[in-house]
């Protein structure tokens, strides 16, 4: 085991030419923002405060037959039972890169969990792409999936973690990875963050991946769940809570991804496409929760307008910014924050989006006038509609009642059934 020493970000990798269009991190405009000197002192700040743990790579970890290399960061005092997360870079990164720029050591110090950091490397792909688009290797007991099982296995048996909370996410090739092994390993992964990443079984060949990566594939959202419904036939459990991340000015893998994601898995939880609530957050980011059948977010949708590609960071020292700035780590959004909040890391069962601060929502119960007159909801064509989601409440009139939950500022949802 090579141990080292926890570390602020220190350089920004030097990032190999491509010409191959699979490559996902091939240099697109605007995609990648350099930071300011100011920005980047206040960034590595606060990056060092937060690394209180140990960041080493681990060996032995298992068979390995996808040849991958294992690192973790595990925060001081971290408690048997907690959960894991898994973070898997994009092409022509490194396990290092993810550590540095991504933020997620400040969250796992703060909330108290392990992170898995698996390597790819150039003996595996010229690109150091995890290998989404291969049945070989992404599959349920495909090679390079089965390793990074491995990983997790080895971690809960070592840290005492809880296989119930293990979760896992990926920026772009590993977006992709990031999608098939929830399809594959539902049984595993109990919820999954896409960043700027692919549907599952998109691609089955190196010849494919472009179009995926660059063209609707015009399926049906049946069609789609039923990739992931055939990645592990049979089962018959629970599905993972899937968070997707797009930005809007990505030419490397087109934010029609996030739509054919969002049919996807909203379809293998067997909810409507039409989002039951949406958010406007900070960094020109839109916020659309699908909810399951108890009113509990299943799927959400964050779409980042004029970001390129690459991984929404927010640095800063505040308690909702994260990472640092970088080659595919962009300015905008701390999407580890909302990501960690939206499986419930951070303590909370993750019921409430549009309220990143974990706040408790009020509920208010009035009449259909009262509503309206208290500043909640208002009318058209003599309908009431409840503020922000503008929800169809009825007439407007002193009969019609309706309990509203306010999920962010001004933000109102029905919700008849239970605050």
């Amino acid at each position: 085991m090579h141990r080292r020493s926890p570390r602020v970000p220190r350089r920004v990798a030097k990032w190999l030419a491509s010409s191959a269009a699979f490559a996902l991190l091939t240099a697109a405009s605007g995609t990648a923002a350099a930071a300011t000197p100011a920005h980047a002192a206040a960034a590595q700040a606060a990056s060092a405060q937060a690394a209180t743990g140990t960041y080493q790579q681990v060996t032995g970890f298992g068979s390995n037959p996808g040849n991958l290399q294992m690192y973790e960061y595990v925060p001081a005092g971290l408690p048997s039972g907690a959960p894991l997360v898994v973070a898997l870079h994009g092409c022509t990164q490194s396990a290092d890169d993810y550590y540095d720029h991504s933020g997620w050591p400040k969250f796992a110090d703060q909330w108290k969990f392990a992170v898995v950091f698996p390597q790819t490397t150039t003996s595996n792909n010229i690109q150091k792409c995890f290998q989404w688009f291969d049945p070989a290797k992404d599959a349920r007991g495909g090679t390079e999936a089965a390793s990074i099982v491995q990983m997790v296995s080895y971690a809960e048996q070592k840290h005492g973690s809880d296989a119930h909370r293990v979760f896992v996410t990926g920026l772009s090739a590993g977006g992709g990875m990031t999608a098939d092994l929830l399809a594959a390993y539902p049984d595993v992964f109990a919820g999954g963050a896409v960043d700027s990443g692919l549907p599952a079984q998109c691609a089955t060949s190196l010849v494919a991946a472009t179009g995926c990566q660059m063209n609707d594939q015009k399926l049906t959202p049946a069609q789609w769940g039923d990739k992931v419904r055939g990645s592990y036939p049979g089962y018959t459990g629970p599905w993972p809570r899937v968070a997707i991340w797009q930005g809007t000015a990505d030419y490397t893998v087109y934010p029609v991804n996030a739509t054919e994601l969002r049919d996807q898995w909203t379809n293998v939880w067997g909810i409507s496409q039409t989002p039951s609530s949406t958010h406007g957050l900070s960094g020109g980011t839109t916020q659309s929760v699908y909810n399951d059948a108890n009113g509990k977010p299943a799927v959400e949708v964050y779409s980042i307008s004029g970001m390129g590609h690459g991984l929404a960071v927010d640095p800063g020292s505040g308690a909702d910014q994260c990472g640092s700035t970088g080659a595919y780590f962009l300015g905008a959004i701390c999407s580890t924050s909302y990501t960690a909040k939206f499986w419930g890391l951070d303590g909370s069962d993750g019921t409430d989006p549009g309220d990143p601060g974990g706040g408790t929502p009020q509920c208010f119960t009035a009449s259909n006038y009262a509503q309206v007159t208290a500043g909640r909801a208002h009318t058209s064509g003599g309908y009431t509609y409840a503020n922000g989601s503008n929800q169809n409440m009825g007439l407007y009139n002193v009969f019609v009642t309706h309990t509203l939950k306010e999920t962010s500022t001004n933000y109102y949802v029905i919700s008849d059934s239970g605050c």
